[in-house]
């Protein structure tokens, strides 16, 4: 249907555990990667607004998180909320303000939210005792650390460990029943979408690229053509499932900050096993779902990305 004219150069090999499509309903599973689980999987999903601005680039942490929404904040810079729950990094950064349809997403997974900044409309939105959080403004020096290596806005980190201790301070639980999302267990079937590339402008740091490696039945991400990495371990960006989801998006003020409808559904893509579906995603208790004919759609065993853009035109695979 699309052809990606620009494809993405062959991701760097990388010690990745492939995950396996096993029969889950006989063994505890994380909630949120329906992979197989020992211990305990009932700790609170911690949600993370993470910097994606050049100067923030490569990110810590990111390979950790079970589920990455991302989303347009400012002019054609997207921003990530990466949700954390089956495992942790040592930290994540560089942390950057909040947005009230960031907070809304994290909200559907009950997460304590973490962030550095504010604009009017989250600040409402977290004022109004409705959400737990950590704001790097009051904790700036204490539990967020600024790096020496970047220049402000670009260099808040915060580790899991200033996590829990925060949520300590602040009388927070970090023990939930997690809701699980829907998974499946057979092959995904669709049109060939081994490369597909975002853009969110035409210039090439707002371009994303998600590469296919079939022997490890997992997407590698790029930015302007280079590969997502860790800033401190440099392992890869790598997911099972890609979401591609269109909303309406509206300029709110004179800064460029935006109002993005994702209660009202609407149409977008699912990319899995190397093959995409046309689908249409709904709200559900503020989690994006997919669905075909008004049927639910299973992800893949592993974790998810999901893009958020205001037209579909602008992806191509």
């Amino acid at each position: 249907m699309h052809e990606d004219k620009q494809q993405a150069p062959a991701p760097k090999p990388a010690p990745v555990e492939t995950p396996k499509q096993q029969d889950i309903s006989k063994q505890q599973v994380f909630p949120l990667t329906g992979l197989p689980a020992e211990g305990t999987v009932n700790h609170r999903v911690i949600a993370v607004m993470v910097n994606n601005h050049p100067k923030a680039r490569p990110q810590s942490g990111l390979q950790k998180a079970d589920i990455v929404y991302e989303i347009l904040a400012e002019g054609d810079i997207t921003r990530f909320l990466a949700l954390y729950q089956s495992e942790f990094p040592e930290k994540v950064g560089p942390v950057r303000s909040a947005r009230d349809y960031y907070i809304d997403l994290s909200n559907g997974y009950h997460a304590l939210y973490v962030c550095h900044g504010w604009s009017p409309e989250a600040k409402a939105l977290l004022e109004d005792g409705t959400t737990d959080y950590l704001n790097g403004l009051f904790y700036d020096g204490t539990l967020f650390q600024r790096a020496s290596f970047r220049k402000a806005p670009h260099n808040s980190y915060i580790t899991f460990a200033n996590i829990e201790k925060g949520a300590a301070q602040n009388g927070y639980t970090l023990q939930d029943d997690v809701k699980p999302l829907p998974f499946r267990q057979d092959a995904a079937t669709g049109e060939k979408a081994e490369t597909v590339t975002i853009a969110y402008s035409h210039r090439s740091y707002a371009q994303v690229q998600y590469k296919y490696v079939p022997s490890q039945k997992s997407y590698y991400r790029y930015s302007a053509g280079e590969q997502t990495v860790d800033y401190d371990t440099h392992d890869p960006i790598v997911m099972q499932n890609i979401m591609v989801i269109a909303a309406k998006h509206r300029v709110i003020d004179a800064a460029g900050r935006r109002s993005i409808d994702l209660n009202s559904g609407g149409d977008g893509y699912l990319f899995q096993n190397g093959v995409v579906q046309k689908i249409q995603w709904k709200n559900v208790s503020g989690r994006i779902l997919p669905f075909i004919n008004g049927n639910p759609v299973g992800f893949v065993p592993g974790k998810t990305w999901t893009n958020v853009v205001p037209d579909l035109n602008i992806v191509k695979w």
